[in-house]
Protein backbone atom coordinates (compact mmCIF):
# COMPACT_ATOMS: atom_id res chain seq x y z
CA UNK A 1 0.00 0.00 0.00
CA UNK A 2 1.28 3.50 -0.77
CA UNK A 3 1.85 4.95 2.70
CA UNK A 4 2.68 8.44 1.41
CA UNK A 5 -0.44 8.48 -0.77
CA UNK A 6 -2.53 7.12 2.08
CA UNK A 7 -1.63 9.93 4.45
CA UNK A 8 -2.19 12.59 1.76
CA UNK A 9 -5.71 11.25 1.29
CA UNK A 10 -6.35 11.16 5.01
CA UNK A 11 -5.37 14.82 5.33
CA UNK A 12 -7.79 15.75 2.55
CA UNK A 13 -10.68 14.12 4.39
CA UNK A 14 -11.77 13.43 7.95
CA UNK A 15 -12.18 9.79 6.89
CA UNK A 16 -9.27 7.54 7.91
CA UNK A 17 -9.05 4.17 6.19
CA UNK A 18 -7.57 1.38 8.28
CA UNK A 19 -4.92 -0.94 6.89
CA UNK A 20 -6.16 -3.92 8.97
CA UNK A 21 -9.52 -3.67 7.25
CA UNK A 22 -7.79 -4.06 3.90
CA UNK A 23 -5.79 -7.00 5.15
CA UNK A 24 -8.86 -9.03 6.05
CA UNK A 25 -9.12 -10.24 2.45
CA UNK A 26 -12.90 -10.16 2.38
CA UNK A 27 -13.23 -7.10 0.17
CA UNK A 28 -14.15 -7.67 -3.47
CA UNK A 29 -12.20 -6.67 -6.54
CA UNK A 30 -14.22 -4.06 -8.43
CA UNK A 31 -13.56 -2.65 -11.90
CA UNK A 32 -15.38 0.47 -13.08
CA UNK A 33 -15.31 2.53 -16.25
CA UNK A 34 -15.51 6.31 -15.94
CA UNK A 35 -16.43 8.45 -18.98
CA UNK A 36 -14.88 11.92 -18.86
CA UNK A 37 -16.35 15.01 -20.51
CA UNK A 38 -12.82 16.25 -21.23
CA UNK A 39 -10.03 15.42 -23.70
CA UNK A 40 -6.70 14.07 -22.46
CA UNK A 41 -4.90 17.09 -23.91
CA UNK A 42 -6.38 19.23 -21.11
CA UNK A 43 -4.22 17.55 -18.53
CA UNK A 44 -5.45 19.41 -15.45
CA UNK A 45 -9.20 19.23 -15.89
CA UNK A 46 -9.10 15.71 -17.38
CA UNK A 47 -6.45 14.80 -14.84
CA UNK A 48 -8.82 15.55 -11.96
CA UNK A 49 -10.75 12.40 -12.88
CA UNK A 50 -7.59 10.35 -13.25
CA UNK A 51 -6.43 11.62 -9.86
CA UNK A 52 -9.59 10.18 -8.29
CA UNK A 53 -8.97 6.81 -9.93
CA UNK A 54 -5.34 6.62 -8.81
CA UNK A 55 -6.13 7.61 -5.24
CA UNK A 56 -8.96 5.08 -4.98
CA UNK A 57 -6.64 2.32 -6.19
CA UNK A 58 -3.94 3.37 -3.71
CA UNK A 59 -6.37 3.52 -0.79
CA UNK A 60 -7.83 0.06 -1.49
CA UNK A 61 -4.62 -1.85 -2.25
CA UNK A 62 -5.62 -1.96 -5.91
CA UNK A 63 -8.85 -3.85 -5.28
CA UNK A 64 -11.07 -1.00 -6.47
CA UNK A 65 -9.95 0.07 -9.95
CA UNK A 66 -11.51 2.87 -12.00
CA UNK A 67 -10.42 3.33 -15.61
CA UNK A 68 -11.00 6.82 -17.00
CA UNK A 69 -11.86 7.27 -20.69
CA UNK A 70 -11.51 10.63 -22.42
CA UNK A 71 -14.40 12.35 -24.16
CA UNK A 72 -15.35 10.41 -27.28
CA UNK A 73 -13.63 7.16 -26.33
CA UNK A 74 -16.86 5.60 -25.08
CA UNK A 75 -19.43 8.39 -25.48
CA UNK A 76 -19.20 12.08 -26.45
CA UNK A 77 -18.25 14.48 -23.68
CA UNK A 78 -21.74 15.90 -23.33
CA UNK A 79 -23.37 12.45 -23.17
CA UNK A 80 -21.68 11.12 -20.04
CA UNK A 81 -24.68 11.67 -17.74
CA UNK A 82 -26.86 9.59 -20.05
CA UNK A 83 -24.15 6.92 -20.10
CA UNK A 84 -24.21 6.67 -16.30
CA UNK A 85 -28.00 6.66 -16.15
CA UNK A 86 -28.27 4.05 -18.89
CA UNK A 87 -25.67 1.73 -17.38
CA UNK A 88 -23.15 2.09 -20.20
CA UNK A 89 -20.55 3.08 -17.59
CA UNK A 90 -20.51 3.02 -13.82
CA UNK A 91 -19.20 6.58 -13.43
CA UNK A 92 -18.44 9.86 -15.17
CA UNK A 93 -16.28 12.92 -14.54
CA UNK A 94 -17.91 16.09 -15.79
CA UNK A 95 -19.27 19.58 -15.17
CA UNK A 96 -22.90 19.41 -14.10
CA UNK A 97 -23.96 22.59 -15.85
CA UNK A 98 -23.60 20.78 -19.17
CA UNK A 99 -26.94 19.17 -18.40
CA UNK A 100 -29.13 22.20 -17.72
CA UNK A 101 -31.15 21.14 -20.76
CA UNK A 102 -32.42 18.25 -18.65
CA UNK A 103 -33.10 20.51 -15.66
CA UNK A 104 -31.52 23.90 -14.82
CA UNK A 105 -31.02 22.66 -11.24
CA UNK A 106 -27.94 20.75 -12.45
CA UNK A 107 -26.10 24.08 -12.62
CA UNK A 108 -25.88 24.42 -8.85
CA UNK A 109 -23.67 21.32 -8.74
CA UNK A 110 -21.24 23.04 -11.12
CA UNK A 111 -21.40 26.83 -11.32
CA UNK A 112 -24.07 29.50 -11.56
CA UNK A 113 -23.73 33.15 -12.62
CA UNK A 114 -22.71 35.66 -9.96
CA UNK A 115 -22.47 32.86 -7.48
CA UNK A 116 -19.79 31.62 -5.11
CA UNK A 117 -16.01 31.65 -5.31
CA UNK A 118 -14.05 28.45 -4.88
CA UNK A 119 -13.84 28.58 -1.10
CA UNK A 120 -17.49 29.50 -0.71
CA UNK A 121 -18.67 26.80 -3.11
CA UNK A 122 -16.51 24.20 -1.44
CA UNK A 123 -17.92 25.27 1.94
CA UNK A 124 -21.49 24.98 0.67
CA UNK A 125 -20.93 21.54 -0.81
CA UNK A 126 -18.79 20.05 1.96
CA UNK A 127 -20.11 21.62 5.15
CA UNK A 128 -22.95 24.02 4.36
CA UNK A 129 -25.69 21.58 3.38
CA UNK A 130 -25.27 21.90 -0.38
CA UNK A 131 -24.59 18.24 -1.03
CA UNK A 132 -27.53 17.23 1.11
CA UNK A 133 -29.99 19.45 -0.76
CA UNK A 134 -28.57 18.28 -4.11
CA UNK A 135 -28.62 14.58 -3.14
CA UNK A 136 -32.39 14.33 -3.45
CA UNK A 137 -32.26 15.99 -6.86
CA UNK A 138 -29.64 13.54 -8.17
CA UNK A 139 -31.57 10.58 -6.82
CA UNK A 140 -34.28 11.53 -9.30
CA UNK A 141 -31.71 10.74 -12.01
CA UNK A 142 -30.56 7.57 -10.25
CA UNK A 143 -27.10 9.05 -9.69
CA UNK A 144 -24.80 10.14 -6.88
CA UNK A 145 -22.60 13.21 -7.43
CA UNK A 146 -19.37 13.86 -5.53
CA UNK A 147 -17.35 17.12 -5.81
CA UNK A 148 -14.11 16.16 -7.59
CA UNK A 149 -12.07 19.15 -8.78
CA UNK A 150 -12.39 22.90 -9.10
CA UNK A 151 -11.08 25.44 -11.59
CA UNK A 152 -11.56 28.56 -9.47
CA UNK A 153 -12.72 31.77 -11.12
CA UNK A 154 -12.68 31.54 -14.90
CA UNK A 155 -12.03 34.01 -17.69
CA UNK A 156 -14.79 35.58 -19.77
CA UNK A 157 -13.64 34.11 -23.05
CA UNK A 158 -12.22 34.90 -26.48
CA UNK A 159 -13.94 37.36 -28.82
CA UNK A 160 -13.39 38.19 -32.45
CA UNK A 161 -14.61 41.74 -31.82
CA UNK A 162 -14.62 44.12 -28.87
CA UNK A 163 -17.58 44.35 -26.49
CA UNK A 164 -18.13 48.00 -25.56
CA UNK A 165 -21.86 48.14 -24.79
CA UNK A 166 -24.77 45.80 -24.11
CA UNK A 167 -25.85 46.36 -27.72
CA UNK A 168 -22.69 44.53 -28.87
CA UNK A 169 -24.11 41.33 -27.39
CA UNK A 170 -27.12 41.32 -29.68
CA UNK A 171 -26.83 38.45 -32.17
CA UNK A 172 -23.44 37.34 -30.83
CA UNK A 173 -22.91 33.59 -31.35
CA UNK A 174 -21.14 32.62 -28.15
CA UNK A 175 -19.98 29.18 -27.09
CA UNK A 176 -20.98 29.13 -23.45
CA UNK A 177 -22.16 26.31 -21.23
CA UNK A 178 -24.68 26.08 -18.47
CA UNK A 179 -27.23 28.46 -17.04
CA UNK A 180 -25.23 31.49 -18.23
CA UNK A 181 -26.27 30.79 -21.80
CA UNK A 182 -29.89 31.31 -20.79
CA UNK A 183 -28.97 34.57 -19.04
CA UNK A 184 -27.17 35.93 -22.09
CA UNK A 185 -30.06 34.90 -24.29
CA UNK A 186 -32.12 37.55 -22.49
CA UNK A 187 -29.59 40.11 -23.77
CA UNK A 188 -29.64 38.94 -27.39
CA UNK A 189 -26.77 36.43 -27.36
CA UNK A 190 -27.17 33.19 -29.32
CA UNK A 191 -25.59 30.59 -26.95
CA UNK A 192 -23.86 27.56 -28.39
CA UNK A 193 -23.18 24.35 -26.41
CA UNK A 194 -20.01 22.90 -27.93
CA UNK A 195 -17.64 20.35 -26.39
CA UNK A 196 -14.09 21.51 -25.67
CA UNK A 197 -12.40 19.74 -28.57
CA UNK A 198 -14.78 21.26 -31.12
CA UNK A 199 -14.51 24.92 -30.08
CA UNK A 200 -11.34 25.89 -31.98
CA UNK A 201 -12.55 25.00 -35.50
CA UNK A 202 -15.91 26.70 -34.87
CA UNK A 203 -14.15 29.89 -33.75
CA UNK A 204 -11.59 29.71 -36.56
CA UNK A 205 -14.25 29.32 -39.27
CA UNK A 206 -16.44 32.06 -37.83
CA UNK A 207 -19.27 29.64 -37.06
CA UNK A 208 -19.22 31.30 -33.65
CA UNK A 209 -18.11 34.82 -32.70
CA UNK A 210 -16.77 34.09 -29.24
CA UNK A 211 -16.02 31.21 -26.91
CA UNK A 212 -15.28 30.64 -23.27
CA UNK A 213 -13.63 27.57 -21.82
CA UNK A 214 -11.75 27.76 -18.51
CA UNK A 215 -8.75 30.02 -18.13
CA UNK A 216 -5.31 30.87 -19.50
CA UNK A 217 -3.68 27.46 -19.05
CA UNK A 218 -6.34 25.41 -20.82
CA UNK A 219 -7.23 28.15 -23.31
CA UNK A 220 -3.61 28.42 -24.41
CA UNK A 221 -3.48 24.67 -24.98
CA UNK A 222 -6.59 24.90 -27.17
CA UNK A 223 -5.00 27.72 -29.19
CA UNK A 224 -7.86 30.21 -28.96
CA UNK A 225 -5.41 33.14 -29.05
CA UNK A 226 -4.58 32.23 -32.64
CA UNK A 227 -8.15 32.82 -33.86
CA UNK A 228 -9.56 35.52 -31.56
CA UNK A 229 -7.60 38.60 -30.39
CA UNK A 230 -9.64 39.79 -27.40
CA UNK A 231 -9.55 37.95 -24.08
CA UNK A 232 -12.24 39.16 -21.68
CA UNK A 233 -12.59 38.85 -17.92
CA UNK A 234 -14.08 37.97 -15.51
CA UNK A 235 -16.17 34.89 -16.25
CA UNK A 236 -19.02 36.14 -14.08
CA UNK A 237 -20.90 32.91 -14.73
CA UNK A 238 -18.15 30.87 -13.06
CA UNK A 239 -16.73 32.40 -9.91
CA UNK A 240 -15.72 28.77 -9.37
CA UNK A 241 -16.55 25.59 -11.26
CA UNK A 242 -17.04 22.46 -9.22
CA UNK A 243 -16.24 19.34 -11.23
CA UNK A 244 -18.35 16.31 -10.42
CA UNK A 245 -17.81 12.57 -10.21
CA UNK A 246 -21.10 10.93 -11.17
CA UNK A 247 -21.86 7.40 -10.01
CA UNK A 248 -24.81 5.22 -10.95
CA UNK A 249 -26.73 4.93 -7.69
CA UNK A 250 -27.15 1.13 -7.84
CA UNK A 251 -23.36 0.82 -8.23
CA UNK A 252 -22.77 3.22 -5.34
CA UNK A 253 -25.16 1.27 -3.13
CA UNK A 254 -23.30 -1.97 -3.90
CA UNK A 255 -19.93 -0.61 -2.73
CA UNK A 256 -18.52 -1.72 0.63
CA UNK A 257 -18.37 1.23 3.03
CA UNK A 258 -14.59 1.22 2.88
CA UNK A 259 -14.71 1.78 -0.88
CA UNK A 260 -17.26 4.56 -0.50
CA UNK A 261 -14.95 6.22 2.02
CA UNK A 262 -11.98 5.82 -0.33
CA UNK A 263 -13.91 7.36 -3.22
CA UNK A 264 -15.11 10.31 -1.13
CA UNK A 265 -11.58 10.93 0.15
CA UNK A 266 -10.11 10.72 -3.35
CA UNK A 267 -12.64 13.20 -4.70
CA UNK A 268 -11.88 15.70 -1.93
CA UNK A 269 -8.18 15.31 -2.60
CA UNK A 270 -8.77 15.91 -6.30
CA UNK A 271 -10.55 19.19 -5.56
CA UNK A 272 -7.54 20.51 -3.62
CA UNK A 273 -5.03 19.19 -6.17
CA UNK A 274 -6.83 20.59 -9.22
CA UNK A 275 -7.27 24.06 -7.75
CA UNK A 276 -3.61 24.18 -6.69
CA UNK A 277 -2.45 23.26 -10.19
CA UNK A 278 -4.59 25.92 -11.84
CA UNK A 279 -3.38 28.55 -9.38
CA UNK A 280 0.20 27.76 -10.39
CA UNK A 281 -0.39 27.35 -14.12
CA UNK A 282 -2.79 30.18 -14.93
CA UNK A 283 -0.53 33.17 -14.07
CA UNK A 284 2.30 31.74 -16.14
CA UNK A 285 0.03 31.07 -19.12
CA UNK A 286 -1.54 34.53 -18.93
CA UNK A 287 1.91 36.15 -19.13
CA UNK A 288 2.75 34.07 -22.20
CA UNK A 289 -0.53 34.96 -23.90
CA UNK A 290 -0.07 38.67 -23.22
CA UNK A 291 3.50 38.55 -24.50
CA UNK A 292 2.24 36.89 -27.70
CA UNK A 293 -0.17 39.75 -28.40
CA UNK A 294 -3.41 38.75 -26.70
CA UNK A 295 -5.42 41.87 -25.81
CA UNK A 296 -6.87 41.63 -22.31
CA UNK A 297 -10.18 43.40 -21.80
CA UNK A 298 -12.42 43.79 -18.76
CA UNK A 299 -16.13 43.55 -19.45
CA UNK A 300 -17.54 47.09 -19.27
CA UNK A 301 -19.44 47.85 -16.05
CA UNK A 302 -22.59 48.54 -18.10
CA UNK A 303 -22.41 45.02 -19.51
CA UNK A 304 -21.71 43.45 -16.12
CA UNK A 305 -24.65 45.24 -14.51
CA UNK A 306 -27.01 44.22 -17.30
CA UNK A 307 -25.88 40.61 -16.94
CA UNK A 308 -26.34 40.74 -13.16
CA UNK A 309 -29.90 42.01 -13.47
CA UNK A 310 -30.73 39.43 -16.15
CA UNK A 311 -29.27 36.66 -13.98
CA UNK A 312 -31.45 37.27 -10.97
CA UNK A 313 -34.52 37.87 -13.09
CA UNK A 314 -33.97 34.43 -14.61
CA UNK A 315 -33.39 32.84 -11.21
CA UNK A 316 -36.77 34.09 -10.02
CA UNK A 317 -38.52 33.10 -13.25
CA UNK A 318 -37.05 29.60 -13.13
CA UNK A 319 -37.79 29.10 -9.43
CA UNK A 320 -41.42 30.05 -10.03
CA UNK A 321 -41.95 27.15 -12.44
CA UNK A 322 -39.43 24.51 -11.30
CA UNK A 323 -39.80 23.06 -7.79
CA UNK A 324 -36.40 21.33 -7.91
CA UNK A 325 -34.70 24.57 -8.84
CA UNK A 326 -36.54 26.57 -6.19
CA UNK A 327 -35.60 24.18 -3.39
CA UNK A 328 -31.89 24.29 -4.21
CA UNK A 329 -31.89 27.99 -5.14
CA UNK A 330 -33.48 29.05 -1.84
CA UNK A 331 -30.86 27.09 0.12
CA UNK A 332 -27.99 28.33 -2.06
CA UNK A 333 -29.13 31.97 -1.91
CA UNK A 334 -29.34 32.00 1.89
CA UNK A 335 -25.86 30.51 2.12
CA UNK A 336 -24.54 33.00 -0.44
CA UNK A 337 -25.95 35.97 1.50
CA UNK A 338 -24.19 34.83 4.67
CA UNK A 339 -20.90 34.21 2.87
CA UNK A 340 -20.93 37.57 1.15
CA UNK A 341 -21.42 39.37 4.45
CA UNK A 342 -18.40 37.64 5.94
CA UNK A 343 -16.12 37.89 2.90
CA UNK A 344 -16.80 41.62 2.55
CA UNK A 345 -15.60 42.17 6.12
CA UNK A 346 -12.29 40.32 6.13
CA UNK A 347 -11.40 38.43 2.97
CA UNK A 348 -12.27 41.07 0.38
CA UNK A 349 -10.86 43.94 2.45
CA UNK A 350 -7.55 42.16 2.87
CA UNK A 351 -7.34 41.09 -0.80
CA UNK A 352 -8.24 44.49 -2.25
CA UNK A 353 -5.79 46.38 -0.05
CA UNK A 354 -2.95 43.96 -0.76
CA UNK A 355 -3.58 44.08 -4.52
CA UNK A 356 -3.80 47.88 -4.46
CA UNK A 357 -0.49 48.25 -2.64
CA UNK A 358 1.19 45.72 -4.88
CA UNK A 359 0.02 47.61 -7.97
CA UNK A 360 1.41 50.87 -6.55
CA UNK A 361 4.75 49.22 -5.85
CA UNK A 362 4.88 47.86 -9.39
CA UNK A 363 4.43 51.38 -10.79
CA UNK A 364 7.41 52.84 -8.94
CA UNK A 365 10.42 53.61 -11.15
Amino acid sequence: MERRGFFAGALASPIALSAPALAEGALPEIRWRCASSFPKSLDTIYGAGEHVAKRVAALTDGKFQIRVFAAGEIVPGLAVADAVQGGTVEAAHTASYYFVGKDPTFAFDGAVPFGLNMRQLNAWLQAGGGREVLREFFEGYNMVSLPAGNTGAQMGGWFRKEIRTVADLDGLKFRIGGFAGNVLQKLGVVPQQIAGGDIYPALEKGTIDAAEWVGPYDDEKLGFNRVAPYYYYPGWWEGALNLSFYIAKPKWDELPQLYKDALESACRDSTIETMAKYDVQNPQALRRLAAAGTQLRAFPREVMQACYRATFELYEETAAKNANFKKVYDHWRAFRDSQYQWFRVAESTFDNFAYFMHAREQQRP
